[in-house]
């Protein structure tokens, strides 16, 4: 199963340098049953974009947590065996599950990334986070910014020069 793990640049660097996300569990994004009945008439491709989307977001609220780490949201895609819950605690549309297993590198298929251009509109909605929780309108919009940013894409054999590049915080070398 294809899933999306949310990162941030020192994240990564850490599950490149010791070969595995950990500790378990992980919270992650797949193409879940609530996600697909949700989305009913989406398909395949657009319920994966749905979910990436889901894990692009969470990727704020850790950058949220850690305001050391450089404004540029990460999602990580894996294919591992998981399962999504079944005991309906997840709702309608939701793309969350929770992997109870580390995942080794090995899994990872590619990173996504935000370019450098988007740290201010992510850094903006970074500092939104806990006032867009709480359902204050223009931080929810700050949040809904990061949408219109695009993710590119890396091979996972372009991490590590990736990460090189970026320097030992994850930030743009100068």
């Amino acid at each position: 199963m294809r899933v999306y793990i949310p990162s941030t640049l020192p994240l990564l660097d850490a599950a490149c340098h010791t070969g595995e996300f950990s500790p378990a569990p992980l919270t992650a994004y797949a193409v879940t049953p609530a996600l697909r009945e949700w989305y009913a008439e989406g398909d395949d491709e657009e319920l994966e974009y749905a979910a990436m989307s889901q894990a692009a977001r969470a990727s704020v609220g850790l950058l949220a947590a850690n305001p050391d780490a450089p404004r540029r949201r990460i999602v990580v895609a894996c294919e591992v065996s998981a399962v999504p819950p079944p005991d309906g605690t997840v709702e309608l549309g939701d793309a969350r599950l929770e992997l109870r297993v580390v995942v080794p590198w090995s899994a990872v298929a590619s990173v996504h990334l935000d370019a450098a251009g988007a740290a201010e509109v992510v850094g903006k909605a970074a500092a939104a986070w806990d006032a867009a929780l709480g359902g204050d309108e223009d931080a929810v919009f700050a949040l809904d910014s990061c949408e219109g940013e695009d993710l590119l894409w890396y091979a996972t054999q372009e991490i590590p020069d990736l990460l090189a590049a970026e320097g030992p915080r994850g930030g743009l070398k100068s």
